[in-house]
């Protein structure tokens, strides 16, 4: 189907959500990294709950990559798998031996062995998939953004909302990143002082074009290259951007100017290949993103600018680098320090019960857990929360009683994660700065794009 190498079909959720080694830049730069654990085994083992069967509907490059790291899940059990193209649904089935092959979502929906499933379809393709699989009564994880029109994303959003004893969590995987919570609990002390701007960026050299022999096929593989079916690098990458700058900012985008054109892949595409964009939050506080195929310099990061210090970002791993006039926090005199460029940050390590050393090697503590993993084990154990709440509450009560159920269910205790109203936000966020770049213009957000009535 695709003449391209594994690593150039793979190109958007799976770079930006690895992170992967900064070796290179950290000689340059100079930094104290900021990590959620000592290593991935200080931290107490969660026990499993039952196994939560499966299914996963797009067997692209990304939904490949949700049956590998379901495999690594000890409360995962795959037991379907669906495509419309048959190569992939063969390739995808061998992968998962056992499972159910279906060339149709409606036969998974209908399948009551099936308790969740994974939409890794094209983007403008999930709202009929969503709603149909909440409507069936299974949980569903959704990839983000939501939908391709504000009208869509919202129908998915109140159908997830509307359906009280079913988890339903939006590919916004940073969400459920113990990292970040690390990094937003740090920045809420007030460690960096006064917000003073955010800025992220995506630079990648890539076409982002898949070749087929048959030409039906390859305009249905090239979707992320027509503006008719795609946000482009706003939606595809910069989702996962918009939604961290309104997380750490504890506030929704005012209005946002963008800018974009296709620079260097003039192969007959209608989507930028190179964008910027400026949001702006209550306060005066700015986001700045930029994003492009034609170029591979300084990868993918955020940086968060205060008064005091600014924290970058990239993947799972951050380092905070100090202002000469900033309050003296005490333990940053033990915390290993990173050179990048002309300046020297330092390591920011969450749940640390010891110092990091100067002398350790920049990859010595690295994640061996992806933001995608984190997530997905968010979703299964949700998913098996509620399973055992509807459980003993249908013992006690009346299960007709979907008030009540709701109710007994917002008090479980779940793991942190996205929900319907996050992945309503981001997607609206990524709908409209892509239309700012589309256009050129200054667009005023309101209030009611983000909300459901």
């Amino acid at each position: 189907m695709n003449s391209q190498p594994p690593s150039a079909s793979e190109f958007n959720r799976r770079d930006f959500i690895r992170g992967g080694s900064i070796a290179t830049l950290l000689s340059m730069l100079g930094g104290v990294e900021l990590k959620a654990a000592d290593a991935p085994g200080d931290a107490p083992a969660k026990a499993a709950g039952p196994k939560v069967k499966c299914g996963i509907i797009g067997l692209g490059a990304w939904g490949r990559e949700i049956i590998g790291t379901l495999q690594r899940q000890a409360e995962a059990e795959i037991v379907s798998v669906c495509d419309t193209y048959g190569v992939m649904l063969r390739r995808a089935a061998s992968n998962a031996p056992g499972a159910t092959a279906v060339d149709d979502y409606r036969k998974m929906l209908e399948d009551k062995n099936v308790q969740a499933v994974f939409i890794a379809t094209p983007t403008h393709l999930h709202k009929e998939i969503a709603i149909e699989a909440l409507q069936a009564g299974k949980h569903v994880y959704c990839e983000a953004p939501l939908a391709t029109t504000i009208e869509d994303a919202k129908a998915i959003a109140k159908a997830a909302r509307d359906a009280g004893a079913q988890v339903f969590q939006p590919g916004l995987s940073l969400r459920a990143d113990p990292q970040r919570h690390f990094l937003l609990q740090f920045i809420r002390t007030g460690a960096i002082g006064k917000d003073v701007m955010a800025r992220a960026q995506w630079h990648k050299k890539q076409s982002w074009r898949f070749t087929s022999a048959n030409p039906d096929r390859e305009k249905e593989i090239n979707w992320r290259l027509s503006k008719e079916n795609s946000l482009g690098l706003a939606g595809e990458l910069g989702i996962h951007h918009f939604d961290s700058m309104s997380w750490l900012f504890k506030d929704l985008p005012k209005a946002v100017t963008g800018f974009g054109g296709i620079i260097h892949w003039n192969d007959g595409r209608d989507v930028p290949d190179t964008v910027q964009a400026v949001l702006e939050f209550p306060g005066g506080v700015q986001g700045m993103y930029d994003a492009t195929l034609a170029n591979s310099f300084d990868g993918d990061y955020e940086m968060l600018l205060g008064s005091d210090a600014a924290v970058m970002m990239r993947g799972n791993k951050a380092w905070l680098f100090k202002e000469v006039d900033s309050p003296l926090l005490g333990w940053e005199v033990y915390a290993r320090k990173d050179v990048f460029y002309k300046e020297t940050g330092i390591a920011l390590v969450a749940n640390a019960s010891k110092s990091t050393g100067q002398d350790d090697n920049v990859e010595s503590a690295a994640y061996t857990n992806t933001s995608l993993a984190f997530a997905l084990e968010a979703f299964l154990s949700n998913v098996n929360e509620v399973i055992g709440g509807t459980e003993d509450f249908t013992a006690t009560f009346d299960a007709a009683d979907k008030k009540a159920l709701a109710e007994h269910i917002a008090g479980l205790k779940m793991q942190h994660a996205a929900t319907w109203k996050e992945g309503l936000q981001a997607t609206v966020t990524a709908i409209k700065t892509n239309e700012a770049i589309v256009t050129g213009k200054r667009i005023v957000f309101q209030k009611d794009w983000f909300e459901l009535a």
